[in-house]
């Protein structure tokens, strides 16, 4: 197959989306809980979360265009907190779930079974049943202007995992604790590392990390 620009933009509406959203590759899944200002909490399945930077560390997060109502966006933007939940193999159909229109006044936490978790008194709603979850503080956002997406930068506060899947140098096994990648928007798949190299340098041959 060969597509060109003419080819992709006279593709049909649905088959395009799902083609580029699947050739894009894999993607961490996560769960964003917030809670509204009059207290409504709020669950919803992202596949767009992203490394920003490590000092301080910041996560950064793409959400569509705000031209319709945006329910997670709106709570991160009034409340200034959310968090950042994995999603493994115990929970994917109930994470899943969230992603259907809902009601503002429903919160997807019931609608998909899924279980609030408040800790360490953060004012934004974990997912019990998560095994890695973030404590997220908002610190800025920017429209695109090539698409009007909306980009949310925010900062972890917190984190919750177990002991046992960090590493002493600080690496997090993801396979491990089960967090599972998706492909588009429907397609979730487990991980298996196949290796872990040490960094780089010219001169020298990769090498492992025992």
């Amino acid at each position: 197959m060969y597509l060109d620009t003419q080819h992709i933009a006279g593709l049909a509406k649905d088959y395009r989306t799902t083609l580029v959203n699947s050739i894009a590759g894999f993607k961490s899944a996560n769960l964003v809980g917030t809670v509204s200002s009059t207290g409504n909490t709020n669950l919803c399945i992202v596949n767009s979360v992203f490394h920003l930077g490590a000092h301080p560390p910041l996560l950064g997060m793409i959400f569509r265009p705000h031209s319709v109502p945006r329910d997670t966006l709106e709570n991160i933007l009034a409340t200034g907190v959310y968090t950042i939940n994995h999603v493994h193999s115990g929970i994917y159909r109930a994470a899943h779930q969230t992603s259907a229109r809902y009601p503002r006044e429903t919160s997807e936490f019931a609608a998909s079974g899924l279980r609030e978790a408040w800790l360490e008194g953060f004012a934004a709603p974990f997912v019990a049943a998560s095994t890695i979850r973030l404590a997220m503080t908002y610190r800025d956002h920017q429209t695109l202007a090539v698409n009007n997406t909306v980009l949310v930068a925010g900062e972890i506060t917190g984190i919750h995992c177990p002991d046992e899947i960090v590493g002493d140098d600080g690496y997090v096994n993801l396979e491990q604790a089960g967090s599972l990648a998706v492909i588009g928007l429907d397609s979730y798949h487990s991980t298996r590392r196949l290796d872990r190299l040490a960094y780089a340098k010219p001169g020298r041959e990769p090498a492992s990390i025992l």
